[in-house]
């Protein structure tokens, strides 16, 4: 029944919504024919009956019915005690009606389906039986005679409509508890994959750094505890046979240049991957705007322009700082800004390469007196932009309103001399 069932619809008359858009058919099509065999019955008996003393009570309980069946909504959808009061005094103001005239017997199909709705299932049941009784009562005083029929006619009626009401209420259960599963397992699929991707991260994490780790201990630190063992021994040496002394720091000074070369390596195998996979800065950019895109699922919208041609390749460091940059910037973004557009924007300035990264969100004002460069504002990824922009002579500037969104600059000199490394 309803008070098990779950939501009703606004009208109060008991539809569940949702999962059962069905059910609101059936009560539209209740409260139809319930207004249509009221009117057909005063009808019927205006034609049969015109005249009698009866009419106008008859007239005036039709009109009371009428508005009392329009009054449900209003009392709400809930099995209130208000609620059972009016269907009682609506079942009460039918059964008078039907005493008077037997032909609003019929008017007793609707009103099974409300009360099924509204009262727990024995009262229900126990309801549909007494309308069930005075529709057979009501058939017989019309006929002239005993008719079988009239007997069992209504039962049968009462029956059918009980138990269609019955097997979509079970319906509607059934679909409620299958979407609730199903809600649930994609909910624990979903939770499933994030736990799996995050114990992937922490395994390649761990294997990242246990190979590095390894690469480490066996070139660089062997290099090194050779290098003082050398060294050590050309101090001990150095007064008594230099020649020896010389060709122990000649040999450190031969491991430190393998040592050397293999830290450049490290640095290398540690560039961003983007980077490492070819292509240059341009197609890492538009590889991270794509990227950012499909991570945000319709949410973000990242694009990718590059203008102007580089005279020379630029060097790996610029390009390694102006990616970590791109990638800071749209995380500030998708974290902070609100945006639904983003847009990054490369452009090759001869001497110069410049970074712009603009969004459409929220914005801010920056702090009174300070300078465009600070990290006021959104993340805590600013500082270690600044720091790279530093390190290659350039500047980040940041320029923002409430509403206009945020656009951050970095501008990177090509005549910087580089680092040895």
């Amino acid at each position: 029944m309803e008070h098990r069932s779950g939501a009703r619809d606004a009208e109060g008359d008991g539809t569940v919504v949702g999962p059962d858009p069905d059910a609101r058919w059936l009560a539209l099509l209740m409260h139809a024919a319930f207004f249509l065999l009221l009117g057909a019955s005063l009808t019927r008996f205006l034609m049969r009956h015109p005249g009698e003393a009866r009419t106008p009570w008859i007239i005036a309980l039709s009109i009371t019915l009428a508005v009392l069946y329009l009054l449900g909504p209003v009392l709400g959808s809930r099995p209130t005690p208000r609620r059972v009061a009016w269907l009682g005094v609506l079942v009460a103001v039918w059964m008078v009606l039907v005493v008077l005239a037997p032909s609003f017997a019929w008017c007793a199909v609707p009103l099974f389906y409300t009360g099924l709705r509204i009262l727990p299932p024995r009262a229900a049941l126990a309801l549909v039986a007494l309308l069930t009784a005075f529709v057979v009562a009501a058939q017989l005083r019309l006929a002239t005679g005993f008719d079988p029929n009239l007997v069992l006619a209504p039962p049968a009626v009462a029956a059918v409509a009980t138990a269609v009401f019955v097997h979509m209420q079970r319906q509607a259960v059934r679909q409620r508890d299958l979407a609730a599963r199903q809600r649930e397992l994609i909910d624990d699929l979903l939770r499933t994959r994030r736990e799996l991707a995050a114990t992937e991260r922490r395994e390649g994490t761990l294997a990242e750094r246990q190979r590095l780790s390894m690469e480490i201990h066996d070139t660089l630190a062997q290099g090194l505890s050779s290098q003082q063992m050398l060294l050590q021994a050309a101090d001990r040496t150095w007064e008594a046979d230099p020649a020896a002394a010389r060709r122990h720091v000649r040999t450190a000074t031969g491991i430190a240049e393998r040592n050397l070369a293999e830290a450049r390596r490290f640095v290398h195998d540690l560039a961003p991957a983007d980077l490492a996979e070819g292509g240059g800065l341009e197609a890492a950019l538009h590889a991270l705007a794509a990227r950012e895109t499909a991570q945000a699922e319709g949410a973000l919208t990242v694009r990718c322009h590059v203008e102007g041609t580089p005279y020379a390749p630029l060097p790996d460091r610029v390009q390694s700082a102006l990616l970590r940059i791109a990638q800071g910037a749209l995380a500030n973004v998708r974290e902070h800004a609100d945006a639904t557009a983003a847009g990054l924007t490369l452009t090759h300035l001869g001497d110069r390469v410049v970074l712009d990264i603009g969004d459409n969100g929220r914005g801010f004002t920056p702090e009174p007196g300070a300078p465009r460069t600070t990290g006021a504002v959104r993340g805590h990824g600013l500082p270690a932009m600044r720091a790279r922009v530093h390190q290659l002579g350039g500047t980040l500037t940041i320029e923002s309103a409430p509403g206009e969104g945020t656009v951050l600059s970095a501008g990177i000199p090509l005549t910087t001399p580089q680092d040895p490394t």
